[in-house]
């Protein structure tokens, strides 16, 4: 009888495992966006739910936006078969990520550079398309 209760208990107790990414800038204060998503300025954390690929966006005025899709491995207790188990520990796990993106000053295009594009858009919006 006491061990059903105390497997009962350690089965109720059972922790769990919190995700959160924490993303600074060089410099700060460039809004985030994940995966369409505005989360807040630098620095911001945020929880996340699943490992895998994110698509993260920097913008800041004066400074190129800065597309940056990072894969997050899960760590060691969170592959098959331990995960199981890590769902069942009597503890919580903390998994914090840090990921520092360092922006770019905005450079504008030349005119030369502009007229050139400008030129090759036109050309392109003339050739008739071929069904």
């Amino acid at each position: 009888m006491r061990v059903l209760l105390a497997v009962s208990l350690a089965l109720a107790a059972a922790g769990c495992v919190e995700r959160e990414m924490t993303i600074t800038s060089d410099p700060p204060g460039a809004l985030v966006v994940i995966s369409d998503k505005e989360i807040g300025r630098t620095p911001v954390t945020q929880p996340f739910l699943w490992y895998g690929q994110y698509d993260i966006i920097l913008r800041l005025k004066g400074y190129e936006t800065l597309n940056a899709p990072r894969w997050i491995d899960p760590p060691w207790y969170e592959t098959i078969p331990l995960d199981l188990l890590s769902a069942m520990a009597p503890w919580t796990y903390h998994d914090r990520r840090y990921l520092h993106f360092t922006l770019s000053k905005y450079k504008a295009p030349r005119r030369a550079d502009l007229l050139r594009r400008a030129e090759d858009l036109r050309a392109k919006a003339k050739t008739p398309i071929e069904e």
